[in-house]
């Protein structure tokens, strides 16, 4: 978004049908319900012109809103499952993992970069603060939240 850009929250039922559709194209294609973009506008019944003049302007609210991204490091025991109970308790958070960067154990240990996505049913002020929790976990030597969205 440019700095010019005005961002409001409106009731998708007062808006034109166009911008709902624009939303189930990108979810259809998102899932991979669709394989191409023009299979998708005709399945909701929308040109594909009306598609790329909205795609870049349209999204759900809890899609740009209701989520925080979350990228930490972590020093790691080499030893098994200690990725795995990481992983473990992230899920048990509910977070949704983004990426997860290993690089090759040294001296016994590894560096991990973890990427997640705390949303509406994780992302209160709480649940940043369990993150740090993860020290607790056997194995685990450090943990560095890097940055917060």
């Amino acid at each position: 978004m440019d700095k010019n850009s005005q961002l409001i929250v409106v009731d998708a039922r007062i808006l034109p049908d166009v911008f709902t559709k624009v939303l189930e194209v990108k979810k259809l294609i998102a899932q991979k319900d669709e394989k191409s973009f023009a299979s998708a506008c005709k399945r909701v019944d929308i040109s594909r012109s009306a598609y790329y003049k909205y795609k870049d302007y349209v999204f759900p609210y809890e899609e740009l809103f209701n989520r925080r991204i979350v990228n930490m490091y972590l020093l790691l025991n080499d030893s098994p499952g200690v990725l795995s109970s990481v992983l473990v308790f992230l899920h048990d958070l509910h977070a949704n993992i983004l990426t997860v960067n290993q690089s090759i154990p040294v001296d016994g240990a590894a560096a991990v970069n973890i990427s997640l996505r705390l949303t509406s049913d994780s992302g209160n002020a709480d649940e940043l603060s369990k993150l740090n929790s993860i020290t607790d976990l056997d194995g685990v030597l450090e943990v560095k939240l890097l940055s917060a969205e």
